[in-house]
């Protein structure tokens, strides 16, 4: 039996689904014995890695110092996070951020918009290849795209204040509406803080695509954050096949292998289209924050000054949908959050949500979903949803 160790982050949702991706190798091919223990992007060279007797590493190198402490058990091994900068002849397993950079900037050019930034950190090259990959999309297709850098550190509340204040300064240069790419999650969730501290609309005037899709910060910011999903289940599974090849001593090239991400989780920072009509914009906007409310069109109506006709018009020119069946589609949404993320019960969920009754809540899901709620729930619990 083959021992092998994984120097891979517990602390965040990339890093898990790497553990996952390589534990689904292991099942069905490897019958390996797996160490693993818990580590974040920052933690230490392991005091026991100097005298572990094993057969093989998959690692996700902080500096070089992990990674020489790495080298020196002598054994294969395959870096997860630092593709060449440390040694071009490791070979080298990750997402291919080519692609993703270009999938956000489709999916927003998808979506109409005209107007780009993107909010950027240039620690680690991966964080670059995201950010020319986007403006170089954007660029084929004729346009420009504002940048913020973010630098310097925000851990004392001082810091984090002056840090806030640049970033509104630099989204209130944004003409609106602007479509924006923060380079991670975490960045994603401090726009949208320093949108709210702006009083600037999420996503009707700016709309915020992350990269990663976190789970913590993905649902923890207001409005929840869109983001990039990262393969890292499938980098995961091609970094343990690799390491098993090494291990057998297969001849094996030193070329990255890179994955494609998956396409943008769509949450509410981004669930929206450019609209140059700042009536269908306000209405739009009142759908998004009031649906579960209990909305109807008739408010909306005694609230803008439009007609029936136009609203329907305009709205049904921009989703291919009516008003009445917006409101819906947002309430279902909110549904589908609540079902996954909590324990509610269904009177509780169609209280929260805008419907009469838990029955109508479920009539109204399963004609959407094809689906019961209560299925819906068990699916998303066991990972298939």
């Amino acid at each position: 039996m083959k021992r092998v160790a994984l120097l891979i982050e517990t602390s965040r949702t990339y890093g898990r689904d790497l553990l996952r991706g390589v534990k689904q190798y292991n099942e069905s091919h490897g019958g390996w014995s797996l160490f693993v223990e818990v580590r974040d992007l920052e933690s230490r060279v392991p005091p026991w890695l100097s005298n572990w007797d094993g057969d093989g590493i998959l690692s996700r190198a902080g500096s070089p110092r992990i990674y020489q402490a790495v080298k020196k058990v002598g054994v294969p091994m395959v870096e997860l996070r630092a593709s060449g900068q440390i040694d071009p002849n490791v070979p080298f397993v990750g997402v291919d951020n080519q692609v993703a950079g270009r999938q956000v900037a489709e999916y927003f050019l998808e979506r109409g918009f005209k107007n780009f930034g993107v909010y950027e950190l240039d620690t680690e090259s991966f964080f670059v290849e995201r950010r020319d990959s986007f403006v170089a999309t954007l660029a084929e297709a004729g346009y420009e795209c504002s940048a913020f850098l973010q630098k310097g550190h925000s851990e004392k509340p001082s810091q984090w204040e002056r840090q806030q204040q640049q970033l509104i300064d630099w989204v209130q240069t944004l003409p609106q509406p602007a479509a924006v790419l923060a380079c991670t999650d975490q960045l994603g969730c401090w726009l949208l803080d320093a949108c709210h501290r702006a009083g600037v609309h999420v996503p009707e005037q700016i709309a915020v695509v992350g990269v990663e899709n976190d789970e913590t910060f993905a649902t923890m910011s207001t409005p929840p954050l869109s983001s990039l999903m990262l393969p890292g289940v499938a980098v995961g599974y091609a970094a343990a096949e690799l390491l098993d090849a090494m291990m057998e001593g297969k001849a094996t090239s030193t070329a990255p292998i890179l994955v494609p991400s998956h396409g943008v989780c769509t949450r509410l920072s981004s669930d929206v289209l450019a609209v140059d009509d700042p009536l269908i914009a306000d209405a739009l906007r009142m759908i998004r924050q009031e649906a579960c409310s209990g909305l109807r069109v008739d408010e909306i109506l005694s609230r803008i000054p439009v007609s029936r006709s136009y609203l329907e018009r305009g709205i049904r020119a921009l989703l291919h949908r009516s008003p009445h069946a917006e409101i819906l589609r947002v309430r279902l949404q909110r549904v589908s959050d609540l079902l996954a993320d909590t324990d509610l019960t269904l009177d509780e969920i169609a209280r929260r949500t805008g419907f009469a009754t838990a029955q109508y809540l479920s009539e109204s899901f399963k004609k959407d979903r094809k689906i019961t709620p209560g299925q819906y729930r068990r699916r998303c619990r066991v990972g298939q949803i």
